[in-house]
């Protein structure tokens, strides 16, 4: 049977824009069974699963063990995950800003950074409600829909991070991570060290390596999605990398492995950005 692979994205609920950037349903059928790399992202991993778990068999930080999960909530990160791929899989990933820890969680991203673990176990009984209202037979509106009631009674508007630090997240995110963090201390008012120290406990690490995880997650998704006349030379250039080494060891130390093994290898990501809504 060739494989299959169903994405349907949408937009949430208007409360919720500037803490989730989108939601994305896939559905996977007739894979052979492979591990996958969860990546650096400047995204929250957020992934409800549909069916059966998400097998993550190793953590990115070591010290935490590989386990399983209905409902995975993971904070930053700048190493990858080994997840187990079964040949058929469905879920829906949540793209969770950092901004929208505070909002939703009551809790700075930085406390979630570089671990792993069950919604429910943060949530109580919401998690599980959220987890049960994606299971069984329902259309991916209706599934989007779910996410916006469940996420939308989480959400309290006065739990906000500041506008200075909210500010430098967006302008790192829209550069595409080629903006220093003088000119953002200097936009700001801050001194670079306080800009530093108040960024890092807020997401949880440093605007330098912000702006690497920014940088290699917009150079992974152009060759993914470049024609193979592109040069990764040509990708560099356009990402802000001093020359093509400089994309290959943020690579080897942000993936744990080349450009072209991590083209080579990966099955359709549901890290990947939408290209349009699904959602009529």
């Amino acid at each position: 049977m060739e494989p299959t692979t169903e994405v349907v994205t949408a937009r949430p609920a208007p409360t919720l824009a500037g803490f989730i950037d989108h939601y994305l349903g896939y559905r996977m059928t007739g894979y052979e069974p492979a591990l996958h790399r969860g990546l650096p992202s400047r995204h929250l991993t957020f992934i409800v699963a549909i069916g059966h778990t998400i097998d993550v068999v190793a953590q990115t930080d070591p010290r935490q063990q590989p386990a399983n999960y209905r409902c995975v909530l993971s904070g930053l990160q700048a190493s990858p995950a080994s997840i187990a791929n079964p040949a058929d899989q469905e879920g829906l990933a949540i793209a969770l800003t950092p901004l929208g820890s505070r909002t939703l969680f009551g809790l700075p991203a930085g406390e979630l950074w570089d671990t792993t673990l069950e919604f429910a176990d943060l949530a109580g009984p919401t998690g599980h409600e959220l987890w049960e209202r994606l299971q069984g037979p329902a259309s991916w509106p209706q599934r989007f829909a779910a996410c916006d009631q469940v996420l939308t009674r989480l959400a309290r508007h006065d739990r906000l991070v500041v506008p200075e630090l909210a500010w430098a997240w967006r302008t790192l995110v829209d550069t595409g991570g080629t903006t220093g963090i003088g000119e953002l201390s200097t936009e700001i008012g801050w001194s670079r060290q306080h800009l530093a120290r108040r960024f890092g406990a807020e997401f949880g690490l440093s605007p330098k390596l912000a702006a690497r995880v920014t940088r290699f997650e917009r150079a992974r998704r152009m060759l993914q999605r470049t024609p193979s006349y592109v040069t990764i030379a040509q990708v560099a250039a356009t990402c802000g990398y001093y020359d093509q080494a400089h994309l290959n060891r943020d690579f080897a130390e942000l993936a744990g492995c080349s450009p072209t093994t991590l083209l080579a290898e990966e099955i359709p990501s549901v890290q990947d950005e939408p290209g349009s809504t699904g959602r009529g």
